[in-house]
Parts: C-alpha cells; sequence; structure tokens
C-alpha cells in the first residue's frame, strides 16, 4: 500500500491526511476482498524499515492503526472477516499490541475473509527468526536434516498454515516488493498500479483480479 505520502503532497496537504485517506483505502479494499469471494487479504501496513521515518509521523501512524482497531474490529466481525498481525510486536507500545490481541480474539472464529496485517515487518527478519525456530527444533529433537524440506521449513514462518500468495499489488508506480513476503511470493503473480494507495478502490481490485485470472501460471513447467 504504497503513496500515502505522495498523494497528500501532490495536493498540498500534510502526509497525515494521506495517512488517513489511506486507512479508508484498506475499509474500501477489505470490502473488496469480501465481494470478490477473496479467502485470504495480507496488506503490508509498516515494515521494520518504516521505523526509520521521523518520530512524529511514527506516531500518527500509530495512532491511526489505534483508531482503526478501536473503530473497525466489530464491523470485521460481522462481516466474517478474521483479523491477524504479523510481525515484531516486540517494537510496538503495549497499547497497540492489546488492541491488536484483542481484535484477533474476537475475530478468531471468522472465516470468509482472513486479513492478515503485516506490522513492523520485514521478510528477511521473518526468515531468519524461522531459521532460528528451526535450530531450536532441531536442538529439541523435533526436526532432523533428513525431515527438512520447503514444506516444513514454511511451518516456521509467520504466516504457516496459510497458502502463498496468488497475486501480489504494489500501487504508486512502484516497481519492487520491498521485504514483502520474500519466501511466499515465490510463484505470485505481480501486479504493478500507477494509482497511488488512497485512489485504490474497488474496481481497482476487481481489475486486478481479472488481470490476475488471465494470466497463464505454469509454476516453471512448459505450457
Amino acid at each position: 500500500m504504497d503513496g500515502n505520502g505522495r498523494w497528500a503532497r501532490a495536493r498540498g496537504l500534510p502526509r497525515t491526511v494521506g495517512h488517513n485517506s489511506g486507512a479508508e483505502a484498506v475499509r474500501q479494499a477489505v470490502k473488496g476482498a469480501v465481494a470478490c469471494g477473496v479467502e485470504y487479504l495480507t496488506l503490508f501496513g509498516f515494515s521494520s524499515e518504516n521505523w526509520k521515518r521521523p518520530a512524529a509521523e511514527i506516531d500518527d501512524l500509530m495512532g491511526l492503526l489505534k483508531l482503526y482497531l478501536r473503530r473497525e474490529i466489530e464491523e470485521l466481525h460481522q462481516n466474517g472477516v478474521r483479523l491477524q498481525v504479523i510481525g515484531d510486536r516486540a517494537r510496538l507500545g503495549r497499547d497497540v499490541v492489546n488492541l491488536i490481541e484483542a481484535g484477533e480474539a474476537r475475530t478468531r472464529d471468522n472465516t470468509r475473509l482472513v486479513l492478515t496485517v503485516a506490522l513492523s515487518y520485514g521478510a528477511r527478519a521473518e526468515i531468519v527468526l524461522a531459521a532460528k525456530r528451526l535450530l531450536e527444533a532441531a536442538g529439541k529433537g523435533d526436526i532432523s536434516a533428513e525431515d527438512l524440506n520447503e514444506e516444513r521449513f514454511g511451518s516456521f514462518l509467520l504466516t504457516a498454515g496459510m497458502p502463498d500468495p496468488d497475486l501480489l499489488i504494489r500501487t504508486s508506480g512502484e516497481k519492487r516488493i520491498s521485504n514483502f513476503l520474500l519466501w511466499q511470493c515465490a510463484y505470485a503473480e505481480f501486479i504493478f498500479v500507477d494509482k497511488h494507495w488512497p485512489d485504490f478502490g474497488i474496481d481497482d481490485l476487481k481489475a486486478a483480479i481479472e488481470e490476475y485470472h488471465g494470466r497463464s501460471r505454469r509454476y516453471g513447467a512448459a505450457e
């Protein structure tokens, strides 16, 4: 979800306005995903690299996150959406973590859509964490070198139990994935959209899904 700041700057507005408009785009994306029958939607909300931003902007983002969690959880629950958050929670404030945990608990049994939000997340850090978990399991005798394969390694990732993404959409015209789900996106289809995230709506999501369905996915095999 890229381009909140540039969206605001192009209109002569503070970056905070862009982030607020981006939060509304999140609501539309979730609504659109439910309408399209999407079962898993993962949003890159805040990267581990985003901690380098000015403290005032980080405070604004965290405040917006808390507001979203307070306002939206009940609607997510009523719409059958399960919320889960992946990333390094140790860097988040206790008040933010409490709201996350409450939201996850409230929506835990919902099955219409799994909404995963990556916060304080970086894919390389996730892979290193998975390797540490693997070594700990090996030290306890729970796994051996002979047992290890791609599927078993995936069980140590933060996305364990989730299918790999079919489609990755990036807004704002940037053509990179910026340390997002590196392991999981090995065979994902990529769509890059020139619109900034606040302008990305339900029709854009539907168009991306239609384009995805028109592609041939061969996973390395010949046609």
